[in-house]
């Protein structure tokens, strides 16, 4: 994502943070943001109160584009079991991108380890809406244990978007999807 001359300083703030961030991990320095964002140190901290501050402003800023790519065109079309299948094949989709690196919310945490740290709360938020779509879809698709249903989604949703983020095991070939239709199937999920 490029930075323009009309964008006001904020907003290359934290298109350079959402970049750099994603791309090299939350350890960039303060330096290269700025950098990149074409704005001054003294700008950035008259925006912003920490570094730390423009990642959880970056976090939130992207979280409805990373919502509305996990999620249908029509959420209320289709069944519950293909609108579950969806996010998987829509991170399938994602992954073959050059630039892919995984799930960037799981990334933070990771990075992290701070529980307490505001970029790790804005992250935690998007894992934990994601985990409550992948419920609510199991409860109306008669999953046994939605709540059940519901982790072990997020098991697979974690574990391929870091596996294929990081280059060892790719998603285009349908293993994700496969496995998710297997745990639907063992749930009793229509």
């Amino acid at each position: 994502m490029a930075t323009t001359d009309k964008a006001s300083p904020r907003d290359r703030l934290l298109d350079a943070a959402d970049q750099l961030f994603y791309r090299d991990g939350v350890s960039i320095g303060v330096e290269a943001l700025c950098r990149t964002a074409g704005v001054s140190k003294r700008s950035m901290y008259q925006l912003f109160e920490s570094k730390d501050e423009m990642l959880a402003a970056s976090l939130e800023r992207r979280l409805p584009r990373y919502q509305a790519q996990l999620t249908p065109a029509d959420p209320v079309a289709g069944t519950p079991r293909g609108r579950i299948l969806h996010v998987f094949e829509q991170v399938a989709k994602a992954s073959t991108a050059p630039d892919y690196r995984g799930c960037p919310y799981l990334a933070v945490l990771v990075e992290l380890k701070d529980p307490e740290h505001p970029a790790s709360q804005v992250a935690r938020v998007a894992k934990e809406r994601l985990a409550e779509t992948f419920r609510t879809q199991a409860e109306e698709g008669g999953a046994r244990d939605p709540g059940l249903l519901a982790r072990q989604l997020m098991l697979i949703f974690d574990g391929a978007s870091a596996r294929a983020g990081a280059r060892v095991e790719r998603l285009d070939d349908g293993l994700a999807t496969a496995t998710v239709t297997a745990l639907m199937d063992a749930a009793g999920m229509r």
